[in-house]
């Protein structure tokens, strides 16, 4: 997953004007320098074996009933520039259901709630850096950035270093989405290999016996092939 660039590469400006409410968020104060950065990270909240549990990654098996939708397993692996993998990492996801609403006050979107999909998991990642999250494939919906706005179907991912402070958003896509080109988020990603880097792929092998199917979504966390991420939390509800 790639870091923040400030040199117009991947990371679109702060204010792209198809995006409107990016006119409103991003910051227009200097940055608050912080003399003892490691003292900041120690007081904040940290995450162990201890505190994930396997069922904490299946979003299909967190409530009474079955959720509503097609059923995905989405794998892959974070590595760092060179390939490695990076073990221990919290990696976290939310999603709207099958209908394309999320689970949140905000979201009026006119489509059912399902109660039983909330559409929030995590996971710690293995010692080849993998992780594993069974889930819901999302719908499309619309977001009134403009007229007849629709957001294409994704799932967003949260990574956590070993603070809170180390944090990295991004947004994984399905293939042959037909609504990548309305989509103002995805297309202010200024290059179309990191737009690609941000679809998973269908694997049939990942696919499961009259159960789900397959994608793999591997995160580079920087470098040339990395992964792109937001500069802040997306907030298209």
């Amino acid at each position: 997953m790639a870091a923040v660039r400030t040199d117009g590469g991947v990371h679109p400006s702060r204010s792209y004007a198809p995006y409107r409410s990016t006119l409103l968020r991003h910051p227009t104060q200097p940055l608050v320098a912080v003399e003892d950065p490691e003292a900041v990270e120690l007081t904040g909240p940290v995450f162990g074996h201890t505190d994930v549990t396997a069922l904490d990654g299946d979003l299909t098996r967190q409530h009474p009933g079955e959720p509503l939708g097609e059923r995905i397993t989405v794998t892959g692996r974070v590595l760092d520039r060179d390939g490695r993998p990076v073990r221990g990492q919290l990696v976290e996801i939310w999603q709207a259901n099958a209908s394309g609403r999320y689970a949140h006050q905000r979201d009026q979107h006119p489509a059912p709630l399902d109660p039983n999909f909330t559409g929030v998991g995590r996971c710690l990642t293995d010692d080849q850096g993998g992780y594993a999250f069974t889930t819901i494939k999302p719908g499309a919906y619309p977001w009134r950035n403009h007229l007849n706005a629709w957001r294409p179907a994704h799932i967003h991912f949260s990574l956590f270093g070993t603070a809170f402070t180390q944090r990295l958003i991004t947004q994984m896509y399905f293939p042959g989405d037909p609504l990548f080109a309305h989509d103002p988020i995805y297309q202010s990603i200024t290059d179309p290999a990191a737009r690609e880097r941000l679809i998973a792929a269908y694997v049939h092998e990942l696919s499961r016996p009259e159960w789900s199917l397959g994608y793999r979504f591997d995160i580079v966390l920087d470098g040339p092939g990395a992964t792109w991420t937001e500069q802040q939390e997306d907030e298209d509800r």
